[in-house]
């Protein structure tokens, strides 16, 4: 019998079919690649290109230039300050002159100068003159005297007459030394007039740039290779140029004197007017592009001029790209065919010994992926789908014991650091007898309570935020902090419970609160000061009734449901000879397996029977009770209880 195929199982299954196709498909993709390639990157591409990096970098120039104005701009306002704070201390200006200088490496030199006879005890001139020496040093001098008068130069006076800060034109920083004149260079100065708080004209300060520092700055920005940037200042004068000539004392306007150029016109009055844009001209007889932009904060405008060669002669390079890649795709084709014919017959044998691997128990041996149709890949999928469900169920079965593992451990830890966070050290006094148990329901818990005694004041709290486990626990840690922040302060329960409720009641979105029992027990006076914040009433055993009985309290809202609740504390003038004891729900509502529970009576009644005992044996005494109660059931809620007696 014979098998028939129909034309797409022939093609599918037949090798010569198949590697036929896919040797067509990819010679037919390469080619296409390459021509696409080739009249993609046409002139229009290239010069488009061109433009786009062209304007990127201009654009980050001027981002650069401009950052650098303004970062002079920012020390400016720095040194404007503290030249005003301490204005009367006329040796002050030398030391802000010197850290503006030796704080900021783009400054040449600094100068703040005050109007004549502003410090009497300093004379007619008063101008320190803070500049940047040998090994990057700061030197200064103090200038002014009837040779140079220097409230009549343009940096003083540009800005007291303009009222405002203002940056120079350019000119040349000559520096006098004792036996000669040096110039340092052609330098420009942001300058700021100083006025009091009447607003009084008393000087002016100026921050110096060397335009030779400048020039480095922009002139390392090049597109391309022979591409170079101009910088002219509101004149047209150029301020950066590659020819060293024309610096200064050329505008972009001198060389059509001679020889009219409309274009170089043009584009001077477009720089000069603080355009933008992009031209087309011929500059030493070479076709080149033009891309102008001007400085947003001064008047100045950058150029980058790109030669026409730059930009249009890689397009020869992509001729002879496309020729290889054509090359290389042929011989990619042929190296293609001879691993897709061994790659036809190795999947059986490849398949046979993973096979037998798998079988013996190595499931970390990775079968070969085939993409194929035929029982061969039929069975090749089966066998990956056996050892991937087998991996993936040992690694889950893995990875959940050490997940529950992990999780053990971090909740021990988490318990021991609860558990630390309380005190643990009791106070051994005569006029004082104090006693506290904490025992969380699950690994960690939401109860807390803290005491510390400072100035001969006992200092106390105790709390229950709502739910259980780590959520709790972490309000618990936040609570306990702030008590202890605040009562540090001594600030009185009722302000204490005022600003903890006001910071945890903030960004409160899962409505987690606590309810609290701050206390203060003046150990010289017997006066206790408490405010209770939602929280179960304390029992007070005192020594004139003979029972034990609610303490009297307010009611007070919970801590962290809203912002702003006005807390009410009240005083207990006497406590001398009485006892408190405090505790949270976990007490009176601990359930036994018939969720019968424990029971403010009950509680009230040991508590009587017990008023004449100390605190420790109090609290042991109701621990042991509670869980002769429980009897073994899970405990529903934490445990916490403190006891303070005061001596008579």
């Amino acid at each position: 019998m014979k098998l028939k195929l129909s034309a797409p199982d022939f093609v599918r299954r037949s090798l010569s079919s198949r590697l036929s196709v896919l040797l067509a498909l990819l010679f037919g993709i390469l080619m296409l690649a390459a021509l696409d390639y080739v009249f993609t990157q046409t002139r229009k591409g290239a010069r488009q290109e061109a433009e786009g990096r062209a304007e990127q970098v201009l654009d980050n120039t001027v981002l650069r230039v401009n950052g650098i104005l303004e970062d002079v701009e920012i020390a400016a306002d720095n040194l404007e300050w503290l030249i005003l704070r301490d204005i009367t201390d006329p040796d002050k200006m030398r030391e802000y002159s010197n850290e503006i200088v030796r704080n900021n490496a783009i400054l040449n030199s600094c100068s703040v100068s005050f109007e004549p006879y502003f410090y009497p005890e300093k004379g007619r001139y008063y101008s320190i003159f803070s500049y940047r020496g040998p090994d990057d040093t700061v030197l200064w001098k103090q200038e002014g005297d009837d040779s140079y008068q220097y409230f009549y130069l343009d940096w003083y006076l540009m800005p007291r007459l303009l009222q405002k800060p203002c940056w120079t034109e350019p000119y040349n920083d000559l520096e006098e030394t004792d036996d000669k004149v040096m110039d340092t260079g052609m330098i420009v100065s942001y300058c700021k007039p100083i006025f009091t708080a009447d607003s009084v004209f008393v000087g002016s300060f100026s921050l110096d740039v060397s335009l030779q520092w400048l020039s480095e700055t922009i002139s390392a920005v090049r597109p391309y290779p022979n591409a170079y940037c101009i910088l002219v200042g509101r004149g047209g004068t150029y301020l950066v140029h590659p020819d060293p000539e024309k610096l200064f004392f050329q505008t972009i306007f001198t060389e059509g004197l001679d020889h009219p150029d409309p274009e170089a016109y043009e584009l001077g009055r477009a720089m000069r007017e603080r355009k933008q844009g992009m031209m087309e001209m011929k500059l030493g007889g070479e076709k080149n592009y033009v891309f102008y932009k001007s400085l947003p904060n001064i008047d100045w405008s950058v150029a980058i001029i790109c030669p026409d060669s730059d930009i249009f002669g890689p397009l020869d390079m992509l001729h002879r790209t496309v020729v290889i890649i054509v090359l290389m795709g042929l011989l990619l084709m042929m190296l293609l065919a001879a691993w897709l014919i061994h790659r036809q017959l190795l999947p059986l044998r490849t398949l046979a010994v993973q096979a037998e691997s798998i079988a013996a128990g190595n499931l970390e041996k990775v079968l070969p992926a085939m993409d194929r149709d035929d029982e061969i890949g039929v069975l090749s999928q089966s066998f990956r789908d056996m050892q991937s469900s087998l991996v993936r169920q040992i690694d889950e079965l893995t990875k959940a014991t050490a997940a529950r593992e992990r999780l053990d451990r971090e909740l021990q830890i988490a318990r021991g650091i609860q558990m630390a966070m309380v005190p643990h050290t009791f106070p051994e006094r005569e006029d004082i007898d104090l006693y506290a148990l904490m025992t969380p329901a699950r690994e960690v818990g939401g109860d807390l309570y803290d005491f510390f005694i400072e100035d001969e004041k006992l200092y106390f709290c105790i709390g229950d935020v709502s739910g259980k486990g780590i959520p709790a626990s972490l309000m618990m840690a936040v609570a306990k902090s702030m008590f202890r922040i605040l009562a540090k302060q001594g600030l009185p329960p009722a302000d204490i419970a005022r600003q903890i409720n006001d910071i945890a009641a903030e960004d409160n979105a899962q409505m987690i609160f606590v309810t609290m029992f701050f206390g203060t027990l003046d150990l010289s006076t017997g006066v206790l000061s408490y405010c209770n914040a939602g929280h179960n009433a304390p029992v007070v055993l005192r020594h004139k009734k003979g029972k034990a009985y609610f303490l009297p309290c307010k009611p007070n809202m919970a801590i962290g449901i809203m912002a702003g609740f006005e807390f009410e504390g009240e005083t207990l003038e006497d406590f001398r000879g009485d006892t408190l004891f405090v505790y949270t729900d976990g007490l009176n509502e601990a359930e036994n397996a018939a969720h019968e529970q424990f029971g403010n009576e009950r509680m009230l009644e040991i508590l009587g029977e017990n008023q004449r005992k100390g605190a420790r044996d109090i609290i042991e005494i109701m621990n042991q009770a509670v869980a002769a109660h429980v009897d073994g059931a899970e405990a529903s809620d934490d445990l916490t209880m403190l006891c303070v007696r005061m001596a008579k």
